[in-house]
């Protein structure tokens, strides 16, 4: 068995849940925030930072490593873990979304999508069963089916086309899938901000029996107390002994509101893409530090963080670095982000196994600045 997912403790007054995910390459706890390795890289991190600041799996992108270096030199290298020097786990999406949003051109038939590179325009097909040999290729120990994203907002009608194909997808991925032994193949439940359609979504994927469930199709653009809603209903379909895992979800808010409704996985470019712009996640609210007013404030970034930035620079000088366009700028901004967000999950995890969950998300909304 690739995964096996451990129950440890249940909020008595949410739908949260405390967990342990058993991986090939370590356990994680979760609720666990997963951060971003888009080219088998976080951006401005290496390997050792992100062990020091307590990543236990990031995620990488089968889209973008299908187009460079290519699959094939991953495989070679020995795998994702051994080419980017990373020892614990990884998760590598199907590469549907990217298809989705950054190609052009892009042809939807049954047997998969034709399209083209967002970088050299070259013709490219991706079907369930390529999507899988390129994630056996690559060798996280968790990847994601083959599905389609449909766009927000989307017609009825072509959302449930749209579901019923990724079902059908996902059989495909099933039976494509060379290494169950090792890596962990979860399915998409997809349907839109239709309820019945989310049902049958999860009730078709269920009986194809996956070690893991994500949901997808959220955080695309409809409102959040919209996608709350979704996750409120369509959560609890799934199977209490399986890993769930909300994809593309980062900001303090919805990390608190999903797992609330029982979510166990979350990944997001988020922390380390506003970071690069200068925005840092503190436990006081957004400080944007490169702004002018932080040009003479000798203060940390977040009064109450012990991380290796926050220890040793100042708000004015990480101002200077970003604003003459030095890297290391962003790495101490990427770096504190990281480590607020996975610090918040270690907190989040212990509030839920000392049942007080809902008072620990109102102590935070209140400092943050959040409407409690």
């Amino acid at each position: 068995m690739a995964v096996k997912f451990e129950l440890l403790a249940q909020d008595k007054h949410t739908g949260a849940r405390r967990g342990r995910l058993h991986t090939p390459h370590g356990t994680i706890e979760t609720p666990v925030f997963m951060p971003v390795g888009t080219q088998a890289t976080v951006k401005t991190m290496s390997p050792e930072e992100l062990k020091e600041l307590g990543a236990e799996i990031i995620l990488s992108n089968t889209y973008h490593l299908f187009l460079r270096p290519g699959h094939d030199i991953v495989q070679e290298a020995g795998g994702l873990h051994r080419f980017m020097n990373w020892d614990r786990a990884v998760l590598t999406d199907s590469g549907g979304f990217q298809v989705f949003s950054l190609a052009d051109l892009r042809n939807i038939s049954e047997e998969g999508v034709e399209f083209r590179s967002h970088l050299s325009g070259e013709k490219l097909f991706l079907s369930p069963e390529k999507a899988t040999e390129i994630q056996n290729a690559l060798g996280a120990d968790i990847i994601m089916a083959f599905d389609e994203c449909p766009p927000h907002p989307a017609s009825r009608e072509y959302v449930k086309v749209s579901l019923e194909r990724t079902t059908r997808w996902a059989k495909r991925c099933k039976e494509a899938h060379r290494r169950p032994h090792d890596q962990a193949l979860f399915g998409i439940v997809q349907g839109g901000m239709e309820r019945d359609l989310r049902e049958q979504s999860a009730t078709e994927l269920m009986e194809l029996d996956f070690p893991g469930y994500a949901i997808g199709g959220l955080s695309v653009g409809e409102p959040k107390p919209v996608m709350y809603e979704v996750l409120e209903y369509t959560t609890p379909l799934l199977p209490r002994d399986k890993p769930r895992y909300l994809m593309g979800v980062g900001s303090p808010d919805d990390l608190f509101e999903g797992v609330l409704r029982g979510i166990d996985m979350f990944d997001c470019v988020l922390p380390t893409r506003i970071a690069r712009n200068g925005t840092c996640m503190t436990s006081v609210g957004k400080v944007v530090v490169r702004n002018a007013s932080y040009a003479r404030d000798w203060e940390k970034l977040d009064p109450n963080c012990d991380c290796y930035t926050c220890r040793n620079y100042s708000r004015a000088y990480i101002r200077h670095l970003l604003k003459a366009d030095e890297i290391l700028g962003l790495r101490l901004t990427t770096y504190h982000n990281l480590y607020f967000l996975v610090k918040l999950m270690k907190k989040i995890r212990l509030a839920i196994e000392e049942n007080r969950l809902l008072e620990f998300k109102k102590e935070f909304y209140e400092q943050y600045g959040y409407d409690v």
